[in-house]
């Protein structure tokens, strides 16, 4: 069982208005995006033994889509990606994980509203986010060590481990505390101690597996920004234990941290007339610029590995040279490493051997600081999107591709 674990207590609002005093009020603005990056790095234990370390990044592009009577309408995508350095193999043993950079596991989407006091309304559909109503501030000003309470959730995706169709919700009490001010990345900030326990009795699930107790605490500094009037960050120690049907005990224990970052608005029809342009300059073979709705790709078609391998040729290093030096000139974007291939081979092969070569491009980007790992996402498309047909040898060579996103958001 994989768990995917995503701690998120960024408050979704963007631009707002500074703190009055130490009074903590969310204020929203209509049409602002942004985006909250979140890391975890945990042990995973399987009956009191280290299994593995894992690492997970989460990545949620965020709109407020509207705001009326203090309420805001936020529509997000979260993206979580994945790599560890152990993991244990169908067969018992070990294998290496990704390497550098982020394998992406899952995307969900989300629509939900937040007060002014962070409180959400949120239809049970949805699976993210994970932690809700954390943190929630009193209507009234704050001074250091003043202390409340107040009711929050988390909501869990049990589709893969257990059969639970629907999020599965457990409840929790918050107790905070107002820190006073504490230093985050060189500046002081408005801190907020959360903390929590949850402990749960899941009824019978419909699987052969499911959990028959579910306990955890997280113990949380969040850091306020009162210049832009919301969450600018966080830290977190955390634990949960699964004890199963099987008699097995599943836990997890790590530290998260996330941060929200401005989202500057990206010209895709210039932007990709620039890339073309510099492509044509390298004179990088074989490459073109497209837009989506992510942002602007730039395809290698026809890039070189060794024969149904993920080694890349030694003649395809200096094309990735070019392109890295050409992504370097937009530093504040974010990448994703998409791999393609022909159709040939069983789908599930056609998968992992284009996961593997878009990690050996990403690798060697990040190898080379065009980006550091956080900031690459790795995914592979098999034969599913091909851009021409697969029936001529020159078709087939345009569907060998890897396609580099720089990512709007």
């Amino acid at each position: 069982m994989r768990r995917i674990f995503i701690p998120v207590v960024i408050l979704f609002s963007i631009f707002c208005f500074p703190l009055s005093g130490e009074e903590f009020v969310y204020k929203f603005a209509s049409g602002n995006k942004y985006r909250i990056v979140s890391s975890v790095s945990e042990d995973v234990y399987i009956d009191s033994v280290l299994s593995h370390h894992a690492e997970i990044l989460n990545r949620i592009a965020v709109t407020v889509e509207s705001v009326e009577n203090g309420r805001a309408r936020h529509r997000a995508v979260f993206d979580t990606a994945e790599k560890a350095d152990a993991v244990k193999s169908g067969g018992g043993g070990i294998k290496d994980g990704t390497g550098g950079s982020f394998t992406w596991a899952r995307e969900y989407e989300s629509i939900f509203e937040k007060d002014s006091t962070g409180v959400f309304t949120i239809d049970k559909q949805y699976f993210m986010p994970v932690v809700r109503n954390v943190p929630v501030f009193p209507r009234k000003n704050l001074s250091p060590g003043e202390t409340w309470k107040f009711q929050g959730h988390e909501v869990h995706d049990f589709r893969d481990s257990f059969g639970i169709t629907e999020p599965y919700y457990i409840p929790f009490t918050a107790d905070y505390s107002f820190l006073g001010y504490r230093e985050w990345k060189g500046k002081e900030y408005p801190a907020v101690s959360v903390r929590y326990l949850i402990d749960e009795r899941p009824p019978k699930a419909a699987g052969l597996l499911w959990p028959l107790r579910i306990r955890g605490a997280s113990d949380q500094v969040v850091y306020w920004d009162p210049e832009l009037g919301q969450t600018r960050s966080y830290t977190e120690t955390f634990s949960v234990l699964f004890e199963l049907s099987n008699g097995r005990v599943i836990e997890y224990r790590g530290q998260a941290e996330a941060e929200l970052q401005k989202v500057e608005s990206m010209e895709k029809s210039s932007l990709a007339r620039a890339v073309a342009e510099a492509i044509e300059e390298s004179k990088v073979a074989d490459t073109s610029v497209r837009v989506t709705d992510e942002g602007v790709v730039i395809a290698l078609e026809n890039i070189q590995f060794s024969p149904d391998s993920a080694v890349l040729r030694p003649s395809e290093r200096e094309k990735l040279n070019r392109i890295g030096e050409i992504l370097n000139r937009y530093p504040d974007r974010d990448i994703l490493v998409g791999g393609h291939t022909a159709l040939a081979g069983t789908a599930e092969g056609r998968e992992q051997l284009s996961r593997e070569r878009a990690a050996e491009a990403a690798d060697y980007l990040i190898r080379n600081g065009v980006r550091t790992a956080d900031r690459v996402i790795v995914q592979g498309y098999g034969a599913g999107k091909p851009l021409a047909g697969n029936t001529t040898e020159a078709g087939r060579r345009r569907n060998r591709r890897v396609e580099i996103t720089i990512l709007e958001n």
